[in-house]
């Protein structure tokens, strides 16, 4: 594709960028290279290219022409520079993380977080003389005070996993600004269909693409997207030195496979979602529907703000607490009980019993994750049957 292509519509890129299906074989698909190490014509090629002075691949730990192609598409969709992408999300985060961060900075985080973030940050990441601070970033002025010279990064989720709250990215991104920090965002449950942080500020967003990127529940993959001389450091350190999180060529063609659905699909799971928190509205036994579609969600002014729609997960509270979470989990017959999301399939989890089932109820409290609190990602079936389900498990509740 051409210099035109940047006016192009996000399906459109999403299917056909940095590929051209008439050069070399004629592939309409871009082929998968199944190679660990490449070739060198000379001595001299190849000290060019370990000194940066030549384009080209020397090991796929640090590059290989299929995660290349995903890498420069994503960039493209997320509107950053360039693209950097790992074995996970956690890589992702990791990878991230002990290149921008050393002994004796802070990290400042939100209070809600996905739980193996939370880990990493305060059980991987403190261990080294990392300080990490929780703020509530939902309130800009909770990170004006406690943001000082040794913050270095500032991170969250918008909307945060498990309980939907949203975080306002210019707001955050221009008190960081202020004091030098950098901002990155966990797009995940947006993507960039949905949500483009690098437009409202921030420096850095992050994926696990095995979520909506991948979009069919058979990969593990992450990415980092940013700016470019930025990245070429996380590649150098938090990829090839740091954490070897090194995506294989074989799950970046299916997670550019699972672009070419992307924006049918979010559409698809924004509908669903939609459908089933609007219908929850309406019930006793449910005590608070999180979902930024909702007239009556806290934060849906900056939702219609940062948002171009609602997603595909929501979240609610039950008034019975956790029992009641337990008993709609176990009567669930359609939905799956499972701890992911972004597949076709609707997942539902109950985090007290499941995901922070480790935390005690007083750290559940502090970190806003009710007894009663359910997650649901919603799939692509049919929404009748959906509602269907969750009708008949809430009776049982």
């Amino acid at each position: 594709m051409t210099a035109a292509s940047r006016h192009l519509g996000f399906a459109t890129r999403a299917i056909h960028h940095g590929h051209d299906a008439y050069a070399g074989d004629g592939a309409l698909n871009p082929p998968l290279h199944l190679s660990a190490t490449y070739t060198f014509p000379t001595v001299e090629e190849g000290a060019a290219r370990f000194a940066g002075e030549a384009p080209g691949h020397i090991y796929s730990r640090v590059g290989n022409p299929t995660t290349r192609l995903l890498e420069a598409r994503l960039a493209d969709l997320e509107g950053g520079e360039d693209a950097l992408v790992t074995a996970s999300g956690m890589g992702a985060i990791a990878a991230l993380m002990w290149t921008v961060l050393a002994p004796g900075d802070e990290l400042i985080a939100d209070r809600t977080l996905y739980g193996c973030t939370f880990s990493f940050f305060n059980h991987g990441l403190a261990r080294f003389g990392v300080q990490v601070t929780h703020a509530d970033l939902t309130d800009p002025d909770d990170l004006a005070a406690r943001i000082g010279p040794r913050t270095r990064a500032v991170f969250f989720e918008t909307p945060a996993n498990p309980n939907m709250r949203l975080v306002d990215i210019a707001a955050v991104a221009d008190i960081a600004r202020r004091h030098g920090a950098v901002v990155i965002v966990d797009n995940t449950y947006c993507t960039p269909y949905l949500q483009r942080p690098l437009a409202l500020g921030a420096d850095f967003v992050v994926h696990s693409a095995t979520k909506y990127l991948g979009g069919h529940g058979d990969l593990l993959a992450g990415a980092v997207i940013g700016r470019r001389e930025a990245l070429e450091s996380v590649r150098a350190v938090g990829l090839k030195d740091m954490t070897g999180a090194v995506l294989s060529s074989q799950d970046a063609f299916l997670v550019l496979r699972g672009l070419k659905t992307l924006s049918l699909r979010m559409q698809r799971h924004s509908e669903n979602a939609r459908a089933i928190a609007e219908w929850l509205a309406t019930r006793d036994q449910v005590s608070a529907v999180h979902y930024p579609g909702l007239a009556r969600f806290p934060q849906f002014e900056l939702a219609q703000r940062q948002m171009s729609l609602p997603g595909g997960m929501l979240a609610f509270e039950l008034a019975g607490g956790l029992d009641a979470g337990r008993r709609f989990i176990n009567a669930l017959q359609l939905v799956t009980r499972a701890v992911s999301l972004g597949d076709a399939e609707s997942l539902a989890q109950h985090p007290a019993s499941m995901t922070h089932s480790t935390y005690t109820p007083d750290q559940r409290r502090a970190h806003l994750i009710g007894e009663g609190l359910i997650r649901i990602s919603a799939g692509l079936e049919d929404a009748d049957d959906l509602l269907a389900d969750v009708a008949q498990a809430l009776a049982s509740a």
